[in-house]
C-alpha cells in the first residue's frame, strides 16, 4: 500500500505514498495512544469544496466481462470499483459518504505498529459529498481519476470533491488487486496482488515491465469505465449529465502514466494530467495526438535534467498544448489526501515536505481545475500562462 515514504527505488518510482515501508522509528512513533488523541483534535474532515455546486456521490460495481483479471486469473473477469462525485442539487440533506471502509483503512494500515484506533481514524475522517443526492441540472465535462500504485481510490477524494463542486462529474477507480484493500459489495477485500509481484520480481527489467503493465491495463480499465458511464446502456442512472465531448484522465504516480496511457489508446479522452509519476510506457516521438497534457508534481525529483529522465523525454514528445510544472517544498503525496490523513494521525511521514496541508491541497486543486476550465470548457487560465505572485512555489519547467 502506500501512506509510504518515497523510496527513489524502481518499486518507490511506481508507487504512492501510504505506509509500506515506513522506517522502524517512525512506525513506533505511531503506536501510542496519545497520537489518536492528538489527531482526533486536529483534522476531523476533508478540506471544503470551493465551487458553487452542492456535490453528490455514488458508488459502482462494475465487471468488464471482455477481460480476465491480469493479476488474479482465477478470480476471472475484471471488477473496479468506482466512486462518481458529481453537482448535485441543494435542499436534500442526505447523509456524507464515508472516506473508506474501516476494513479497507485496516488493510491500509495494516503491519505498520498503529493503535486499533488508527483504522477508525482514517475510515471516520469528514468528507462532503452526499448519498442519494439529486444531480443538478445541465451537462458537465467528466474527469476520470486513478490513484498511486497502492493506493485506494479514496485517496483523492479531496479533489474529486472540488472538481464536482465546480461543476465536474468525477470518476475515481480502483483497479482490482493494485491495492492495498478495495471491498466490493459481497465482502470480499481484494489486496494488492501486483505489489507483491512487483516487490518480489527478479529484476529492473522485469519491474520495469510490471510497470508497463500496470499502465496499460489502468488504461484498459479507463476505457471500459468511460465505456459504461458513456455508452448505450450507461451504468449510471444519472450519466444523462455527463458531456461525452468533454473528457480528461487525470491520476497520481502511476495513475498519471496510466492517464498518459490512456490518451495513446483511446481519442476520446480530449485532456491529460500526470501528477508525479513516472511515464511507464514510453510516449512514442509522434505524441499523443495533439491533445492538452500537463506535468504537475515535485519541483526536486521532476525537473530537467533531475532524477527521473521519463519527465524529459515525454515532455519533448507531447505534440500539443503542454505545461511541466513543478512544487517546490512539495513531496510525492503532496498531490494526494495523505497530507490531511497526517494531520489527521498527528505524524510527518515525509520530513523533506515544507509546505502546509493548505499549500498542498489548495495548489493542487487550483492547476488541475484550471487546466480543466481551460481545455474542457474553453475558458482561458492566466494561471497557467506563468509564475505568480500568489504561488511563489511554482515553477513552470521548460516554458
Amino acid at each position: 500500500m502506500t501512506l509510504r515514504l518515497r523510496r527513489r527505488t524502481a518499486v518507490a518510482a511506481l508507487s504512492a505514498t501510504l505506509l509500506l515501508t515506513t522506517p522502524v522509528a517512525t512506525a513506533q512513533a505511531l503506536s501510542g495512544p496519545a497520537t489518536a488523541a492528538t489527531a482526533a483534535d486536529t483534522t476531523l474532515e476533508l478540506p471544503r469544496p470551493t465551487g458553487r455546486y452542492t456535490v453528490g456521490t455514488e458508488v459502482l460495481h462494475l465487471t468488464d466481462h471482455s477481460r480476465t483479471d491480469p493479476w488474479v486469473p482465477e478470480a476471472g473477469d475484471r471488477e473496479l470499483m468506482v466512486s462518481l462525485y458529481y453537482p448535485a442539487r441543494p435542499g436534500r440533506p442526505g447523509t456524507t459518504a464515508p472516506y473508506m471502509s474501516t476494513r479497507e483503512a485496516e488493510a491500509a494500515l495494516a503491519g505498520i505498529g498503529l493503535d486499533e484506533d488508527a483504522p477508525a481514524l482514517v475510515s471516520s475522517l469528514g468528507t462532503h459529498a452526499r448519498t442519494a443526492a439529486v444531480t443538478a441540472r445541465g451537462r458537465f465535462p467528466l474527469v476520470l481519476l486513478s490513484p498511486g500504485f497502492g493506493n485506494p481510490r479514496a485517496t483523492v477524494t479531496s479533489l474529486a470533491e472540488d472538481l464536482a463542486s465546480r461543476g465536474y462529474v468525477v470518476a475515481s477507480v480502483d483497479h482490482a488487486y493494485e491495492s492495498a484493500g478495495t471491498e466490493l459489495p459481497d465482502g470480499r477485500l481484494l489486496t494488492c496482488v501486483a505489489c507483491d509481484k512487483m516487490e518480489s520480481a527478479p529484476s529492473e527489467e522485469a519491474r520495469k515491465e510490471l510497470g508497463r503493465l500496470v499502465s496499460t491495463g489502468r488504461a484498459a480499465d479507463l476505457s471500459f469505465v468511460l465505456d459504461r458511464l458513456t455508452g448505450h446502456r450507461p451504468a449510471w442512472k444519472s450519466s444523462r449529465v455527463i458531456d461525452p465531448a468533454r473528457v480528461a484522465v487525470a491520476g497520481h504516480s502511476i495513475g498519471g502514466s496510466a492517464a498518459a496511457s490512456a490518451m495513446l489508446a483511446d481519442p476520446r479522452f480530449d485532456a491529460g494530467i500526470n501528477m508525479d509519476g513516472t511515464f511507464q510506457e514510453r510516449v512514442p516521438a509522434s505524441g499523443i495526438g495533439e491533445r492538452p497534457f500537463m506535468m504537475l508534481g515535485t519541483a526536486s525529483f521532476h525537473s530537467p535534467g533531475g532524477e527521473d529522465e521519463s519527465w524529459d523525454e515525454g515532455y519533448q514528445r507531447l505534440d500539443g498544448w503542454k505545461r511541466w510544472i513543478g512544487v517546490e517544498g512539495s513531496g510525492h503525496s503532496s498531490f494526494t489526501d495523505i497530507p490531511v490523513l497526517e494531520d489527521r494521525m498527528g505524524v510527518t511521514l515525509d520530513p523533506t515536505v515544507t509546505l502546509s496541508t493548505d499549500r498542498q491541497v489548495r495548489i493542487t486543486r487550483d492547476y488541475v481545475g484550471a487546466f480543466l476550465d481551460q481545455h474542457l470548457r474553453g475558458r482561458h487560465q492566466r494561471l497557467l500562462d506563468g509564475p505568480t505572485p500568489g504561488n511563489p512555489e511554482v515553477v513552470f519547467q521548460r516554458p
